[in-house]
Order: C-alpha cells, then sequence, then structure tokens
C-alpha cells in the first residue's frame, strides 16, 4: 500500500500533467490599424485599440478608437465594441517567434467590418516549461479585410474588400 502511495505522489509531479501557459501582451500594447482600398465613405479606415488574450482563443477587448472617424458621414457613426479571435497559435521556443491566426470584427449601424491575416511576432518567456508566461513583446498583422454595409448611414451599403496592416507597439 505504501509503494501505491509513493506512486501514485510521483505522478503528480511528472511534467506536463497540470501544464499552464499564459499567453499575454507586453503591458501597454496598443495596436494601430490601416486599411487600403474601398470606396468613398466605405475606404480609408484606421483605428487604433488594445486588447487581451485570452486563453480560450479569444480577445478581449480594450479601449478602441477609429482615427478617421468623421461623425454624421462615416459608416461607423458609433464605435461598437469589437469581437476578436488569435487562433492557432505558436511560440518557437528557439527563436521566440510567434504565428498565429488573427480575426477582428467591428459592427455598428448595420455595418460590418471584418479583418483576417495571420499574426506573426516575437515574444519572451518566463517560468519553468510547461507552467509558463509567454508575453508578445512585438507584432504584425498583413491581411485582407472585408465591409459589408447595411445602407445606414446613406451610401453605405456596399461589400468591399482590401487590405490591411496593423501593428503592435508598446509604450
Amino acid at each position: 500500500m505504501k509503494a501505491v502511495a509513493i506512486l501514485m505522489a510521483a505522478l503528480l509531479l511528472l511534467p506536463g500533467c497540470n501544464n499552464q501557459t499564459t499567453v499575454q501582451e507586453a503591458p501597454g500594447a496598443i495596436w494601430q490599424a490601416q486599411l487600403l482600398g474601398g470606396k468613398g465613405q466605405e475606404s480609408g479606415f484606421s483605428f487604433v485599440t488594445q486588447f487581451t488574450f485570452n486563453g480560450n482563443g479569444s480577445l478581449t477587448p480594450g479601449p478602441f478608437q477609429f482615427l478617421t472617424n468623421d461623425i454624421g458621414s462615416s459608416c461607423f457613426p458609433l464605435s461598437e465594441v469589437p469581437v476578436g479571435s488569435l487562433t492557432n497559435f505558436n511560440f518557437d521556443q528557439s527563436t521566440l517567434a510567434v504565428t498565429g491566426t488573427f480575426a477582428y470584427t467591428i459592427q455598428s449601424g448595420g455595418n460590418t467590418l471584418m479583418l483576417t491575416g495571420p499574426l506573426v511576432g516575437v515574444a519572451s518567456e518566463t517560468g519553468e516549461t510547461g507552467n509558463n508566461t509567454i508575453t508578445l513583446t512585438s507584432g504584425s498583422v498583413t491581411g485582407d479585410w472585408t465591409f459589408t454595409g447595411g445602407g445606414t448611414p446613406t451610401g453605405c451599403s456596399d461589400t468591399l474588400t482590401g487590405s490591411f496592416t496593423m501593428n503592435m507597439s508598446t509604450t
């Protein structure tokens, strides 16, 4: 009986039995996006945002602000809370490289702006393997955007696409 208890205690100490990896951004990280393409009111979008990575692949949005918002004529007259995700996250310990699939959606007044693309970056790692924290210290996303207009305000009714670049900076 004593041998069984010792064996069970040893199993609890094996690496990988209670692994916890946390992914986070550097403190104060701000992301700025510039979108190319579109036409009229449905073009030239750019914004700054902050978000927190969650362990389940979702992003919790923080402050969000369009930099090109012209109240009354913009397809996004009010800033709604964006929804985002980061899936297929991979951290290469030997190079500190980070990759993932980024998706971000902004909706307002029946209009939707979706951004998708690969995330690439560099991270640092603290803690022990299996119980560690990965902190993204630099990152960028270059991908495609799709705007689907709901017609409000007038002139925001097309479906358009373009490309975008989103870069992370730390303060």
